[in-house]
């Protein structure tokens, strides 16, 4: 690749970052849609190879999203919604719980004086606060937005356009995908579909993988906890399991809620014990089941770097750059690995090597040749 080409292929990324910055506000419903689509693409293609045709799989796979979609809001949302305000009022038992346990334990152990940390009418009179403000706040956003119905027109019709954008980008993806790689240069033709493929193959695996992994641990989760009898089995579960893409923390969260609600509700160790061999079974599920099957070595996104692109994105975009973040951060992960790759193959890499061996055996040494290239798939655009 030339100097020029460089310049210019920089040139161009630099004006699709403006361009983002500034559209940002109407780039949503199309972030939204086009993850939709790269995650349903893949069903699509399987239900063509079966015979079916392209419309008929985007209608299936379309519908089959939209059902999930609908079920998960329609059963788990007011369930949720249910355990948060039983939550909100067992809130003065969980504390007196707290008083007459582990004060005494933290005193007697630790030397932590715990009085007044966990005054009730304080916290009483902070939610009470938080609610009046909460309330305040949604009667003045209600006031604005009567107000202005322009801004209900457009966050409706962002609303209603991420289905129709979804439904669109399920159906011409493949063509989306062979239309922007015949404006690629022929000269890096090659080596930018290589690297589309291999980006496409991170990003969609680990979405689709830790999705499952998520999904999985939130049920073993949620259904060990209802059948050791705690009244908060959903809250608990589904939170643990949606931070188990962070390892041990998930675990870790719901274990310790567990713990405390068994404590507070039955007052044995024997809930204690049941809750422990339930987040067992979800650790020795994800270790040797979930996560080798699911997700694989081949995905390479570390959690500290998942967290990281979801927090850099949202600094610098906002919600666009939250949706963002991941596709970003899967792209500069494989483009460094390629860099790396032409680091190994290159002179510079093979004069260090000889001079390394140089220095520690006292005669040159021819360097090991750099690693073979791995070939690109015959079709990446199908993968």
């Amino acid at each position: 690749m030339s100097d020029r080409t460089k310049l210019q292929l920089l040139l161009l990324i630099a004006i699709i970052g403006v361009f983002v910055y500034l559209l940002a506000p109407i780039l949503t419903p199309f972030a939204v849609a086009a993850l939709l689509g790269d995650l349903g693409d893949p069903l699509v293609d399987q239900l063509e190879q079966r015979g079916f045709t392209r419309t008929t799989s985007v209608v299936l796979v379309f519908v089959a999203m939209s059902l999930a979609l609908m079920l998960v809001l329609l059963l788990l949302v007011p369930i949720l919604e249910a355990q948060i305000s039983q939550l909100i009022r067992d809130l003065p038992r969980y504390i007196d719980w707290f008083r007459a346990r582990l004060e005494p334990f933290l005193q007697q152990s630790f030397g932590i004086e715990t009085e007044g940390l966990l005054d009730l009418s304080q916290v009483t009179g902070m939610l009470r606060e938080h609610w009046q403000a909460a309330g305040g706040f949604a009667a003045s956003a209600l006031a604005s937005v009567s107000k202005s119905g322009l801004a209900v027109v457009a966050w409706l019709l962002n609303l209603a356009l991420i289905p129709v954008l979804t439904f669109y980008f399920l159906r011409d993806w493949d063509g989306l995908v062979a239309r922007i790689a015949e404006v690629i240069p022929r000269t890096l033709s090659h080596t930018v579909s290589r690297l589309a493929w291999q980006s496409d193959q991170v990003l969609g695996g680990f979405l689709r993988g830790q999705l499952l992994v998520m999904a999985s641990l939130a049920t073993i989760y949620t259904v060990g906890l209802w059948l050791v009898g705690i009244d908060y089995a959903l809250l608990i579960g589904m939170g643990a399991g949606l931070v188990s893409f962070i390892p041990y923390l998930g675990t870790i969260t719901g274990l310790v809620a567990g713990v405390v609600a068994a404590l507070v509700q039955h007052h044995d160790i024997l809930h204690v014990v049941l809750v422990l061999i339930v987040f067992g079974i979800g650790q020795v599920a994800e270790g040797f089941f979930l996560t080798p099957k699911l997700v694989g070595d081949r995905i390479g996104l570390h959690p500290v770097v998942v967290i990281f692109a979801i927090m850099a994105g949202g600094q610098l975009f906002g919600f666009v750059g939250v949706l963002l973040g991941l596709p970003v951060a899967a792209i500069v992960m494989v483009i460094l690995r390629h860099l790396h790759e032409q680091y190994l193959s290159s002179e510079l890499y093979g004069l260090a090597t000889q001079s390394a061996s140089s220095s520690t055996d006292g005669t040159a040494v021819e360097p090991s040749p750099a690693p073979a290239e791995p070939a690109p798939p015959t079709d990446p655009d199908t993968q």
